[in-house]
């Protein structure tokens, strides 16, 4: 009886599946279609409503009919971008030269104004020789590089001419980006065009190791943390609100040791980043991010304890530069060498407690409170030097 049974139940489980029905094919690039294009100082159209993608009638929930929405209209303003970069450079002396037959890099992009800006990263564009958009549609234009900003991993570049009936996308205000509101990201993952992915805003305030210098390295502030899931070539390409507005550009994802794809940490440049970078990158080219002019360490309690300081929050000062505006205050760097969690430290320097009466509790927070001010900005910070509190004003400079 049991193997009745379980002949009878195989028979069911066989019966489930449809060989009538062909596999799904693998999928293939765009055929360039090459359409009319307009100059980018043209009229834009008016907005129509999204049509129907089939003659069938499919109920959709709210939900799935807001995505739907979002992506019919917000796709069609972001491009995938191939770079090609001139490796002669880099050879050794008296090595053939070597001249690439073809794209080296990918990364994607969205149109940012109606002149045709398209905003991308730092990283995407750095050290290319020729730049290449590729819109929704398939077509395909060569871009100018107009700026580029490595200390918020952001670039612009630009073409001459649109597709008919490309919008720009409009940029929200991530100052009103909530942990728990649904976020959206488009792109080009793994050079697979026009890409959608949905997942949550998992963090805020989150910090980017940046460029380095000959004196240290810079972090990018204020960054967006999401699970949506982004993968190499989503570089560039816009994270939306389900209002379709850009809240941030993709940026980077955490990988575990040896991996290189998506494990459920990614994180986008903020728009407010975007706001107050990309206009300066459009007008001058490059963007000055201000600067105190020192190195410090995050004081926590563990800290504190470890080293016998008198407070358990704020940033420790490590070094202070030459004519930095921390130097040129007066502000001390740390004295004496040591050791915490298997990394040196520098003990004996100015504490910062507050920044313009904010409080301070790590380096990230500080970073990220003063990126939002400009060059020429005073702030006022409140140090504990020898067991004392006193207040500074520190006039920011620009970062060399």
């Amino acid at each position: 009886m049991r193997r009745i049974i379980s002949l009878l139940l195989l028979a069911v489980l066989m019966s489930c599946t449809r060989p009538d029905i062909p596999a799904s094919p693998i999928a293939q690039a765009p055929t360039p279609t090459a359409p009319p294009v307009r100059p980018t100082d043209a009229p834009l159209p008016p907005i129509q409503a999204p049509m129907p993608t089939t003659s069938t009638e499919v109920a959709f929930t709210e939900y799935e009919q807001r995505l739907i929405m979002l992506y019919q209209q917000a796709s069609q303003a972001v491009v995938s971008i191939d770079v090609v970069v001139d490796q002669r450079a880099n050879l050794p002396p008296g090595h053939p030269p070597i001249s690439p037959d073809g794209p080296t890099g990918q990364g994607s992009g969205f149109l940012f104004d109606a002149q045709g800006h398209i905003v991308t990263n730092h990283h995407v564009i750095n050290g290319a020789s020729q730049i290449q958009v590729r819109f929704a549609n398939g077509a395909t234009v060569v871009a100018d590089l107009i700026g580029s900003d490595p200390d918020s991993d952001l670039a612009v570049i630009k073409v001459t001419s649109l597709p008919e009936g490309m919008r720009p996308l409009p940029l929200g205000d991530s100052r009103l980006v909530h942990v728990g509101q649904m976020a959206v990201a488009i792109g080009s993952p793994f050079g697979q065009p026009n890409t959608l992915t949905v997942g949550v805003i998992s963090g805020l305030g989150r910090t980017l190791r940046g460029p380095s210098r000959d004196f240290g390295s810079f972090s990018i502030p204020n960054v967006i943390q999401t699970d949506a899931a982004i993968n190499p070539g989503n570089s560039g390409g816009p994270l939306l609100n389900l209002r379709g507005e850009v809240i941030g550009v993709n940026t980077a994802i955490s990988v575990s040791l040896g991996g290189s794809s998506f494990e459920g940490v990614g994180y986008a440049v903020s728009a407010q980043t975007v706001a107050r970078v990309v206009p300066a990158l459009i007008t001058h080219g490059r963007y000055d991010h201000p600067w105190l002019g020192i190195s410090m360490t995050t004081i926590d309690t563990l800290f504190a304890n470890r080293f016998g300081l008198p407070v358990n929050r704020g940033v420790l000062i490590g070094v202070v530069q030459a004519d930095s505006p921390a130097g040129m205050v007066g502000l001390r760097g740390g004295t004496r060498e040591a050791t915490y969690r298997g990394l040196p430290v520098l003990l004996g320097g100015d504490i910062i407690l507050a920044c313009n009466d904010v409080l301070i509790f790590s380096s990230d927070q500080l970073i990220g409170l003063l990126d939002q001010y400009q060059v020429g900005d005073q702030v006022v910070l409140t140090i504990q030097r020898d067991g004392e509190q006193m207040q500074v004003t520190v006039t920011l400079a620009a970062r060399p």
